[in-house]
């Protein structure tokens, strides 16, 4: 996110509310090698999911996110 354009952040935080609203739960990604424009494409690729389906998604995020984090563990 680092020297990420302003826009794209003020579009990030706005949309990470709206999630947040919509969903009862934080967006997670797995953030790793992606830019602050690729997060906020996936973000609002997945705004128009159903609440059943975007936890799916959210979960599917969260395993990628643990497996990297267990292999830093392993290394």
């Amino acid at each position: 996110m680092e020297g990420a354009d302003h826009a794209v952040l003020e579009r990030l935080a706005q949309g990470n509310a709206d999630y947040e609203a919509k969903f009862g739960h934080i967006f997670i990604v797995c953030a790793t090698g992606k830019s602050a424009a690729e997060m906020l494409a996936l973000l609002e690729a997945r705004m128009p999911n159903d609440p059943k389906t975007e936890v799916m998604v959210a979960a599917e995020e969260q395993i990628k996110i643990t497996r990297i984090r267990l292999k830093k563990l392993l290394v």
